[in-house]
């Protein structure tokens, strides 16, 4: 009998306690709007509870596997999921950002180069226009090339020559074969004009290049 009371009087025992324990759990404490403390006695429920959301929510937000056991300690701060929400809304707004101000320097950029190639093409056909005549100098082999392709920033104005035949300087009038007048000055001196004295480089944007490359002219000094 009294092997019976003694069991009994045990098994009240633990549940008082198990009742205290229960009782005296803290909700965990809010650290901001996006985080809390775990207090002891805090589980992924109750916080999940307290907060209105969802474990898996709660456990979404804190990488957790979504219905896996959930062992958290006192003093250890848990994501709330607007934390998360807010998080990638900034990342997507930064991004955002960055696109836009990529997209401004790239038009930035079209914009000076439309605006370089315009003034070229309003050079040629200024100097095309021309109707000077000069002193003839014959027949000349003709090819052309870009100045900005080869990083130079002389512009479109030159053309390359032999300067032992025309130094710098030297204006020329240069009727292509078609038609076409080119006005250009002589301001350097190219591989392929250097060890050809009858040939001249003539400097144009790669877009105005004729399709035939390599042509003839008749050449005159103005």
């Amino acid at each position: 009998m009294k092997k019976v009371l003694s069991i009994a009087l045990v098994s009240t025992m633990a549940l008082t306690a198990i009742a205290a324990t229960s009782n005296t759990a803290q909700a965990a404490v809010s650290l901001d709007s996006n985080h809390v403390q775990v207090e002891a006695g805090d589980t992924y429920k109750s916080i999940a509870a307290a907060n209105g959301i969802s474990i898996a929510e709660l456990e979404q937000a804190n990488g957790r596997e979504v219905g896996g056991f959930d062992l958290i300690f006192p003093g250890e701060t848990i994501t709330l999921p607007g934390a998360t929400a807010t998080t990638q809304a900034t990342d997507t707004n930064t991004a955002a950002t960055e696109a836009a101000d990529t997209t401004a320097q790239t038009t930035d950029t079209t914009t000076q180069d439309t605006a370089q190639q315009t003034q070229a093409t309003t050079q040629s056909a200024a100097q095309t226009q021309s109707t000077s005549t000069g002193t003839s100098q014959g027949t000349f082999k003709i090819s052309f090339y870009d100045p900005a392709v080869l990083g130079s920033n002389m512009g479109y104005s030159g053309v390359a020559a032999n300067l032992s035949v025309f130094p710098k300087g030297t204006t020329l009038k240069i009727t292509l074969s078609d038609g076409t007048v080119l006005i250009r000055t002589v301001n350097d001196t190219g591989t392929f004009a250097y060890s050809n004295p009858n040939q001249l480089d003539v400097a144009m944007p790669n877009n105005q290049i004729p399709s035939y490359g390599v042509t003839t002219a008749s050449v005159e000094v103005l």
